[in-house]
């Protein structure tokens, strides 16, 4: 048996005006995030920092983060639009780190 309150949420069209349009084209400019991969080059400590410089990680969050990339291979660091994400990855990259936007 379908709720109807659900049907009624599925089954409803979005309105398609000019705000709309300008809404999912900001969604679609935030769908971009840093990858960061795993390397037997880097210590803790510095992956640990770069992030907390680069990404404006808090501690626990950058530890969080560099242990994922340790022990699964890679862990996405930053989502946000292309424009704010390139430099960020850039700035990974100039650390030595292995990182590349998606």
């Amino acid at each position: 048996m379908v709720c109807p309150e659900i049907y009624k949420i599925v089954s409803t069209k979005p309105q398609e005006s000019p705000e709309g349009i300008e809404e999912v084209l900001e969604q679609e400019d935030q769908e971009h995030e840093i990858i960061l991969y795993n390397d037997d080059v880097n210590t803790f400590d510095h992956v640990i920092s770069c992030l907390i410089k680069i990404c404006e990680h808090t501690y626990m969050q950058a530890e969080q983060c560099a242990y994922l990339v340790h022990y699964t291979g890679k862990c996405a660091v930053k989502t946000g639009s292309l424009e704010d994400l390139a430099p960020r990855c850039t700035a990974l990259l100039e650390e030595g780190l292995s990182a590349e936007i998606l």
